[in-house]
């Protein structure tokens, strides 16, 4: 036996060594550190973020996972007793770990702002270049909470050009997306410099109320091109929703942020969707209601959104009292730009879906302005301009993304015509749509409720463009162009051809030519006319619309194959 052996551990340790601690005091002790880490910038930088009417990161995190499950915290030492001359960055100033958001494993970034304003250290970037490895390997999807004043200038050599780097993070946010990984942003603070395309390369962008998204502050603006500019002209969440039409989702607080946010999460295919568990799963208003919303009489209009109401389902969500109170289920995507059109998320049966849809109302379209400040102009019931377009390409890709199908509503009398609209480049937005959308790998479906006319039929998916299903309302009507539109050139041509013959064209003969041009024509656009030709599968009641969709959404995803890479190819920009 060794000497040593039968010496008490006391007595192999001189009185100059440290006592010495038992795994369970060393764990203690290692706990009570990570508390320390945890409170970031510490109380009083908590105290001034709630002084911003803004959540923490771990709040923010608390209210984003299911309540029941374990938040999985991935490198929470990571900057541990590193940047001592900046003060510390307790967790590299952003919080990583995998938590389940709706019945499903998420990676998840936050940015804690309550150390140095969600600055990037060197740290900074190796941690959430690691959590979008571990994502990319097990295809995970991504949850980003932004809230970061970027670069941290002090150490800008060790955290902007290497290889390992800050772009090295777009980069993966480009490589993810393309492989068919959703990844979600949800700005709550500041995103500015370089740190803004993080969000913006995700597929779905959330921003809240007062908070800022630009390449350049004031100052540098001023610096650098003189100009005198706000916060809100150069990069607020109103600015991004209407004008440029950067955002998807303007929210008025972080609480409504991330609400909105679990609710676009539930709408994956595989997502348990707790939110309408206790709803049976009705629709929000009687398929009745939509003989009394829809119109077709020359000079009404009607809110498409009202007809979206009586298709998809009904969801329970707390109100202001905490109390449950039903709301349609409808998720709508850039609501305040490129109005003439409504996209959005929904379950219908239970089921997720894309819904685009034609506005059949007039909308306005904010327009940027220079000194005086930004202009409106007024959109025209039933027709496509330029930006709508731009958002549906970007939501029909997004759909695809998220392997949803996708519900197309048609009531369109096309694309917006004339100088203004030839010049800002109507042809090439509504080449990027019909684009995007002859390349979903996702079942679309197809209802008709009043016109579908000239390119808009093409690009809201007409006959050509691989339906799954087709539906259409009784009086619904399919052509090149409108009667009113189509009887006047078809009159003229007729009337050039008898003229050549020699035959004399007065007011009686023009009546009867122009008669006979609608009657013919009228009779082509009515969609019996088409449902004889094959071009729509079923002409429906209007209130069985829902259980239509239901029955055809089961079947497409009883055998489709998801599995299909989504490419568009080369798009006009």
């Amino acid at each position: 036996m060794s000497p040593l052996s039968s010496l008490t551990m006391s007595e192999t340790t001189t009185s100059d060594s440290p006592p010495v601690q038992t795994l369970r005091t060393r764990t203690a002790e290692f706990l009570a550190i990570e508390e320390q880490i945890k409170l970031g910038g510490g109380k009083k930088a908590i105290e001034r973020q709630h002084a911003k009417s803004r959540l923490t990161a771990r709040e923010r995190l608390d209210m984003l996972v299911d309540g029941d499950t374990h938040f999985q915290e991935l490198g929470l030492w990571a900057g541990y007793e590193m940047y001592k001359e900046a003060g510390g960055a307790p967790g590299a100033g952003v919080v990583v770990g995998i938590g389940t958001v709706m019945g499903k494993k998420h990676m998840i970034v936050a940015n804690d702002a309550t150390v140095k304003a969600g600055a990037f250290f060197p740290m900074t970037c190796k941690k959430i270049i690691r959590a979008q490895t571990i994502a990319h390997m097990s295809n995970m999807p991504l949850l980003y909470l932004v809230d970061s004043a970027g670069v941290y200038l002090p150490m800008q050599e060790d955290v902007f050009p290497d290889t390992d780097d800050f772009g090295r993070i777009f980069r993966n946010n480009a490589k993810i997306s393309a492989d068919g990984i959703p990844q979600i942003a949800a700005i709550m603070g500041f995103c500015v410099a370089g740190g803004g395309y993080l969000p913006v390369m995700c597929d779905t962008l959330l921003m809240t109320e007062g908070s800022g998204l630009y390449l350049a502050g004031q100052a540098l603006v001023k610096a650098a091109i003189g100009q005198d500019v706000t916060d809100e002209e150069l990069g607020g969440a109103t600015m991004h929703a209407q004008i440029a039409g950067t955002i998807d989702f303007h929210e008025p607080s972080d609480e409504a942020c991330i609400t909105r946010l679990r609710s676009l999460v539930g709408k994956y295919p595989d997502a348990n969707c707790e939110e309408i568990s206790d709803t049976n799963i009705q629709s929000y208003r009687d398929g009745q209601d939509l003989y009394d919303i829809y119109t077709d009489e020359p000079g009404k209009q009607y809110d498409v959104k009202d007809i979206i109401e009586c298709i998809v389902d009904s969801r329970a969500m707390p109100n202001a009292e905490g109390h449950k109170s039903l709301e349609p289920d409808f998720d709508e995507y850039k609501a305040t730009y490129g109005e003439s059109l409504v996209c959005g998320y929904a379950n219908i049966g239970g089921m997720p879906v894309g819904i685009v849809a034609n506005q059949s109302k007039l909308s306005t379209r904010q327009m940027p302005g220079g000194k005086a400040g930004p202009s409106k102009s007024t959109n025209m019931p039933r027709v496509i301009y330029d930006d709508s377009a731009d958002k549906a390409s970007r939501f029909i890709m997004d759909c695809n993304q998220r392997k949803v199908p996708i519900v197309f509503i048609h009531d369109t009398t096309g694309f917006m015509v004339g100088r203004d609209s030839e010049q800002g480049g109507i042809i090439r937005s509504g080449a990027k749509m019909v684009n995007a959308m002859s390349n979903c790998v996702v079942p679309k479906l197809v209802l008709i409720t009043g016109g579908s006319f000239g390119a808009g039929n093409y690009a809201m998916c007409g006959r050509a463009f691989d339906q799954y299903l087709s539906f259409a309302w009784p009086g619904s009507k399919c052509a090149v162009m409108g009667a009113s539109s189509a009887t006047g050139v078809l009159a003229m041509i007729e009337e050039r051809s008898r003229a050549r013959k020699g035959e004399e064209i007065d007011a009686d003969t023009h009546k009867a030519i122009l008669d006979a041009v609608r009657d013919s024509y009228n009779e082509q656009q009515d969609i019996r006319h088409g449902a004889a030709r094959g071009w729509v599968d079923r002409i429906i009641e209007p209130h069985k619309t829902r259980e239509e969709l239901i029955e055809g959404l089961r079947s497409a995803n009883q055998g489709w194959d998801y599995s299909a890479n989504f490419t568009t190819g080369v798009l006009q920009v």
